[in-house]
Parts: structure tokens; sequence; C-alpha cells
């Protein structure tokens, strides 16, 4: 029963991330990007924090490590990567949003190990990085004679998102804060929203009631607010305890599936051949520079 139940977390949450890029293509059509990136985490961020004030021994950030974790949390993880990525998502499908940002764990051990330079990523590794940077050229197609295209602009704002979301974590974890884990991801989603909508001021978006008014642009906002953030990120930490990093960082190369299907069927999105060749490249990247980690996970499914 404990494995069925992990199992359909696992799926749930895979669903709820991958959609997720769907449903910020579906509101993007009403809604100015970084102001719908900033009221998705008011709402996100309340929730997690009404939950961190009941699970969490102490939900306030206390000393100066405990709020350094939290604002790079907010600036990178909340504030540049849904900045980066709304914007980027203008001009892009589901789909490929969602195979760029999966090069995220590949991008997290680069990072991890360019900041701690004894524990240097061996040939392999570097290969699988090479290969992880590979898919993001073959998704984006810039044109050398013009690489400030539209399509690759939104691309490469994309790719610069999942670098902000990977660097964010790995400082996160080099802060080692005696701050718990729901609390963390409270503060940051507050802080961030906050950031955003002063940088949504700053770009000249407006509030403009008929735009929030549309039944799609309410359901977006619900859908990630409630299903994809504050839900999806409670599964998350349940099945972080249960997986291991390893394991739960797999649910990034399940979401691109997901936001491929749901993009198809709901926006009638199509998914072309670079999509999945760069997927295929990312995957590979991946699996090269997790090789070690996977294969304890295996002989541990074998013992």
């Amino acid at each position: 029963m404990s494995q069925y139940r992990t199992t359909t977390l696992f799926l749930v949450l895979a669903f709820a991330w991958g959609s997720a890029f769907v449903a910020i293509d579906a509101g993007l059509t009403y809604l100015p990007p970084v102001l719908f990136a900033a009221v998705r985490y008011d709402v996100a961020g309340v929730i997690m924090l009404a939950y961190a004030l009941v699970v969490a021994d102490d939900p306030l950030p206390r000393g100066r490590q405990a709020w350094l974790t939290v604002g790079a949390g907010a600036v990178l993880m909340i504030a540049v990567y849904h900045a980066f990525l709304f914007v980027g998502q203008l001009n892009t499908t589901a789909a490929a949003a969602a195979v760029l940002v999966s090069l995220s764990p590949v991008l997290t051990t680069g990072f991890a190990r360019a900041l701690v330079p004894q524990d240097a990523l061996s040939r392999i590794g570097v290969v699988g990085v090479g290969l992880g940077l590979v898919g993001v050229l073959v998704i984006s197609r810039p044109d050398p004679s013009n690489v400030v295209t539209t399509d690759t602009v939104a691309n490469l704002l994309v790719f610069g998102a999942a670098a902000a979301f990977a660097l964010g974590s790995v400082l996160t974890r080099r802060l080692d804060a005696d701050l718990e884990i729901e609390a963390m991801e409270a503060w940051s989603m507050l802080g961030g929203a906050v950031i955003l909508h002063v940088l949504s001021v700053g770009l000249g978006e407006s509030f403009a009631i008929a735009d929030w008014a549309h039944l799609e642009a309410i359901g977006a906002l619900a859908y990630l607010s409630i299903f994809s953030s504050a839900i999806g990120f409670l599964i998350y930490f349940d099945l972080l305890d249960r997986l291991g990093a390893v394991e739960i960082n797999m649910v990034s190369y399940v979401a691109p599936i997901v936001a491929a299907v749901v993009g198809w069927f709901y926006l009638d999105q199509p998914v072309d051949a670079a999509t999945v060749v760069g997927f295929v490249f990312i995957f590979c990247g991946f699996l090269l520079v997790k090789r070690r980690a996977i294969t304890r996970e295996l002989a541990k499914l074998r013992a």
C-alpha cells in the first residue's frame, strides 16, 4: 500500500507540475506575465505560510543564515525564475518550456560542483552537462545571422529561468540555515511575490479588472496557486523524504510529457521534432551527471 501511495503521489506531482506550463500559457492570453506570476505567489505563499505555522516547530527565520537562505530562494527560485519563465512562455510552447526547465537537475549539479572546486565534475559529468546544453540549442535553434529572433529569445529566457532555479537550489543548500523547509518555501514565496510586484510596476504592467474577469484567467491562477504550487510542494516534501533527491528529480522528466499531452489536448499546441530531440539530449545528460547516484538507487532496489 505504501508503494502504491508513493507511485500515485509521484504521478500526481508530475501532472501538477507538467500541466502548470499549460496553465501559464492559458493565463498569459489575458494577464501581464510578471504580475500574473506575482499574484500566483501571493496566493501560494499565504497557503504555504499557513501550513508552515501548523507543522513547523519554529516557522520564523531567525539569524543571518536563515534570512540569507530565504533571500536566495525569493530572488532566484521565485522572482527571477518565474519572471523569466512567464515572459519566455509568451512566445514558446508549454512542452518546449517544460523540456528546457527539465535541465535544472543537470545545472544544479554543475553549479554545486563549480562552487566546491575540490568536488569537480568528472569528464563524463562534463559531457553530461554538455549534452544538456546541446538540448537547449536544439530547442532554441538560434540563427547565427539573427540571434535575437522572438522564438530564440523566448527559449533562452526559459533556459535562464532553469539556471536561476538551479543556482538558487545550490545556494539555499550551501547556506544550510536552521530553518524548516516548509517555512523556507513559504517566506521565499512571499518575498519573491513582493519582488515580482516591484518588477511588474517597473515594467509598466497595469492591473486591469477586465483582464482578470475571464473565467479561464481565474481558473489558471487558481490552478497554479493552489494545485501546482501549494499542493504540489506539499506532495514534493512528502516524496522527498520517501524517495530522496535522485528519484524525485525524475519528476522533471515526466513533467514535459504531461505538458506536451495537455498542451496538445487543451491548447492545440503541436510538439515539434526539435523539442523531442532536445528532450532526449537533456535526459541523456541527466543520466550521465547522475549516473553514480542512479546506480546506487538501482542497487538498493535489487537488494
